[in-house]
């Protein structure tokens, strides 16, 4: 079968993982991915064949799963939460007209936006943004409008990728320019490690999430005017009460 499952596996290995997540897998002849990711999955699949890359190799990792595929072997592409959330289901799709042979199917997974979310609570309750701050794809000018609309427009935000260390200032930066637009009293809360070993969480304003000193396992959640910390909970009401 000439097949390739793009498949979101989740944050914290097994405990993330699908039950149709699960089945890709199961079916696949050879699993493919990040180091990272597959290292998540490997004792669940001791003899199936792995192929990993590096970051930054995206490409290069879905021309050889549809080229896998055309041969006639079942690929299972794996990526960290959902495949569609700055994962690997568009450049895959983007390619796949090269493989008129070759079936495509996206699986679904949690993202951190939404495993995160609910460790802090309800903080996306109501509408909300998804933004990353690592500018490898994207210009730092096109991050920086889209905080800004989407600060005017008082949606609670999720920032991916918040720091890192060639991008030690960005979350800063950040928060300076949320700050134009929101209340220093905002409150924020992030989590770190989603379902790993080290999970950590915390809620904060937005003056005091502008001094922290995060890594790129963190989720920040940054909330709107009617966001509130209620018995520990970062709560965004999703409007019933008057």
């Amino acid at each position: 079968m000439n097949k390739v499952y793009v498949v979101g596996i989740g944050p914290g290995g097994e405990d993330g993982i699908t039950p149709q997540a699960r089945a890709a897998m199961d079916q696949a002849d050879v699993l493919c991915g990040y180091t990272v990711y597959l290292e998540l999955v490997r004792e669940l699949y001791p003899d199936k064949e792995i192929y990993t890359t590096p970051m930054r190799q995206e490409l290069e990792r879905c021309r050889w799963a549809l080229e896998t595929a055309r041969s006639g072997r079942t690929v299972a592409l794996l990526c960290s939460g959902d495949p569609g959330v700055y994962g690997m289901a568009s450049p895959l799709l983007e390619l796949v007209l090269g493989f008129p042979e070759v079936d495509a199917e996206i699986v679904p997974g949690v993202t951190a936006a939404l495993s995160g979310a609910a460790l802090l609570g309800a903080p996306l309750g109501h509408d909300f943004c998804v933004v990353s701050l690592s500018d490898l794809l994207t210009p730092w000018e096109a991050i920086e409008k889209r905080l800004e609309c989407a600060a005017q427009g008082d949606f609670a935000i999720c920032l991916y990728n918040p720091t890192s260390k060639k991008r030690a200032d960005h979350l800063k930066w950040a928060c300076d320019i949320l700050l134009r637009y929101k209340s220093p009293e905002t409150v924020c809360g992030w989590v770190r490690n989603i379902g790993r070993a080290g999970q950590e969480r915390k809620i904060l304003t937005l003056a005091q999430l502008r001094e922290e000193r995060l890594d790129m396992f963190t989720t920040v959640f940054i909330g709107n005017s009617a966001t509130g910390a209620i018995n520990g909970w970062m709560v965004t009401p999703r409007g019933y009460r008057p």
